[in-house]
């Protein structure tokens, strides 16, 4: 659902949002611009990576092929699929060797460390690492020659794992793709992209991705994967001017990625756990508060059981998406805040891992995207390390230590990012004072009551109203103000 509309003050809104995003993260300990140490540091890279040596295979001449979004330029995976003679399917997910110019300790690495993740605005995106870096240098773009860690995954016809494998290699991406259009093509509402036709074969072995993807994701929602809807609008602009909001949606060519790399951070999970070394996992706990989202369930007519099972709680979830999509979203956020977030931990090999409740699996870690998560760089550092034979470079302590750090950083990245999207919608919504919209009540709680109105897809507070309402009451309400810096919309009952 999108809404577009014609803004008539000449105010530059991409450096308005930039100035009111720069402002947040400084307020909450972020970094929004690199030091003039970690800019000297990157004067002096001279250029990408290129000392292969006998570490690295060469597979260059493997059709690879990144899918991200349209405006994404620091890619940092590639896949490529094989059907095998038995009918299995050979996985090979390449992820970026941002280690081996990004070095421990170094200024750079030391500003990654501060923000430990990208921080993604519509206005602007700041990077985790500079962009020469994580748009060229140790983006796996096409046509380069770039080093990566490969993780290797054979697969039955059934969508089992047979058995995985992780090594370095040298690869070319052959194809920079895109999600929405790729979807399209794979669900067959449009034709072959461009970018697929130039490519001999890779049609075929894109077939041969979505195949296999489509049979993971049966096979983890079967397991209790959780799937949400979660209302987390997006921004574009047309000559630096907020033209649109847009609820992004998740598609085929999305659910693709997903499933690789939920399968990759398995395998590097295991990888590191069969080396006998302690890794930093990403978890999701079993919910602490199970009962009330039993009670939540019982109130849409549910019974749930009285132990945290995802299976049960992925079945009454598909149900209520396919009953009442339009409340959907507000009970995705709900059961999302009543599961809990997720946190970073370090688990050593032997013991029992705690897994990640939402995506029912339990050997999962952060490792796919180095080039924008600090944690999957210390990853990536850590199965280096055992490739090498060489001693870890973190020590226990050291990875605790991040791993809280990268948890906290990370939330507050989040918050960054959830405080511009507002600001976003004060400053689209900013010339309608006085306009009517249909919207549902996203939530009640002791500070108010909160609407989602459903065109333009954006969130803002009832201030007055003539009665109490629940989460999924449909209503028309009257925009009475907007303050974009600090991201509040207001509105009042009408009907």
């Amino acid at each position: 659902m999108k809404f577009n509309i014609e803004l008539k003050d000449s105010q530059n809104n991409r450096e308005e949002l930039i100035r009111i995003a720069i402002g947040v993260m400084i307020v909450r300990g972020l970094e929004p611009e690199f030091s003039v140490d970690a800019l000297k540091e990157l004067e002096e890279i001279d250029g990408p990576f290129d000392k292969f040596g006998d570490a690295f295979r060469d597979l260059r001449d493997l059709l690879w092929c990144s899918i991200d979004n349209d405006d994404s330029r620091d890619l940092d995976q590639l896949t490529v699929a094989e059907r095998l003679d038995d009918g299995s399917i050979k996985l090979l997910v390449a992820i970026a060797d941002v280690d081996s110019i990004v070095k421990r300790n170094s200024s750079i690495d030391s500003h990654a460390y501060i923000n430990t993740r990208s921080v993604y605005t519509s206005a602007r995106i700041f990077p985790m690492l500079p962009l020469r870096l994580s748009n060229d240098l140790t983006s796996l773009n096409p046509g380069q020659d770039r080093p990566a860690m490969i993780c290797e995954m054979h697969f039955s016809q059934e969508g089992e794992l047979l058995r995985d494998s992780i090594y370095l290699a040298q690869v070319r991406n052959k194809a920079q793709l895109a999600y929405d259009s790729v979807s399209a093509w794979l669900d067959s509402k449009d034709h072959m992209p461009r970018t697929i036709k130039a490519v001999k074969g890779l049609d075929e072995q894109l077939r041969i991705q979505d195949e296999l993807a489509q049979k993971l994701r049966i096979k983890r929602h079967d397991k209790g994967s959780l799937e949400f809807d979660i209302f987390q609008p997006r921004a574009t602009f047309i000559d630096d001017k907020i033209s649109e909001i847009s609820q992004q949606a998740h598609n085929r060519a999305r659910q693709l990625i997903e499933e690789f790399m939920i399968a990759t951070n398995g395998c590097t999970s295991r990888f590191l756990a069969d080396a006998g070394i302690f890794s930093m996992r990403r978890v999701v706990r079993s919910p602490e508060r199970w009962l009330r989202i039993v009670q939540v369930a019982a109130d849409l007519g549910y019974k749930l059981p009285n132990e945290a099972d995802s299976q049960a709680l992925e079945e009454f979830l598909a149900k209520q998406h396919h009953k009442d999509p339009i409340r959907f979203p507000d009970l995705s956020l709900v059961i999302v805040k009543l599961m809990g977030s997720g946190e970073y931990i370090v688990e050593k090999p032997s013991g029992k891992a705690v897994g990640h409740f939402g995506l029912a699996v339990t050997d999962y870690m952060h490792s796919t995207a180095p080039n924008r998560r600090y944690p999957d760089l210390i990853t990536l550092r850590l199965i280096k390390s055992v490739l090498a034979s060489i001693k870890p470079p973190y020590s226990i302590d050291e990875l605790k230590e991040l791993a809280l750090h990268c948890t906290l950083q990370e939330d507050i990245s989040k918050r960054v990012e959830r405080q511009v999207r507002k600001s976003e919608a004060a400053l689209l919504l900013s010339s309608r004072i006085g306009q009517y919209f249909d919207g549902i009540v996203s939530g009640v709680n002791d500070k108010g009551v909160w609407v989602r109105i459903f065109n333009p897809p954006v969130e803002g507070k009832i201030v007055s109203s003539p009665g109490e309402f629940k989460v999924g009451h449909l209503m028309r309400v009257k925009l009475i103000s907007t303050n974009v810096e600090r991201g509040f919309i207001d509105f009042v009952v009408t009907g």
